[in-house]
């Protein structure tokens, strides 16, 4: 059963950078993906990729941030450049053993696994 740990998460401010790191374990996952809910809104998805490099940005975030994985190591990144106040929100890490294709990349239904969540605050 394959399991994510994200970490990285913190609080900056307006302009800032910040790194999350999420960790899978238990298997090799085909698609992992960030997402994020910041409260009283809805859960979205902000970047996915998967194993052939293949990724997929939310257009909120395109040119801010960037996502990686490391297929070895079974680990994804999201890098979070010219963070906004708006981006404040608490961010989950998702995999699953399957294919995905672009669309489904940034769709929350389907995946299986899911990290606890990391926080996420940046103050104007």
């Amino acid at each position: 059963q394959v399991q994510v740990v994200e970490s990285g998460g913190g609080s900056v401010q307006s302009g800032g950078s910040l790194r999350l790191t999420c960790a899978a374990s238990g298997g090799s996952p085909d698609s992992l993906a960030w997402f994020r809910q910041a409260p009283g809104k809805e859960r979205e998805g902000v970047a996915g990729i998967r194993t052939d490099g293949v990724t997929n940005i939310a257009d909120s975030v395109k040119g801010r941030f960037t996502v990686s994985r490391d297929n070895v190591k079974n680990t994804v990144y999201l890098q979070m450049n010219s963070l906004k106040h708006e981006d404040t929100a608490m961010y989950y890490c998702a995999a699953d053993l399957g294919w995905k294709t672009w669309t489904g990349l940034l769709r929350s239904d389907g995946y299986r696994a899911w990290g606890q969540g990391t926080q996420v605050t940046v103050s104007s």
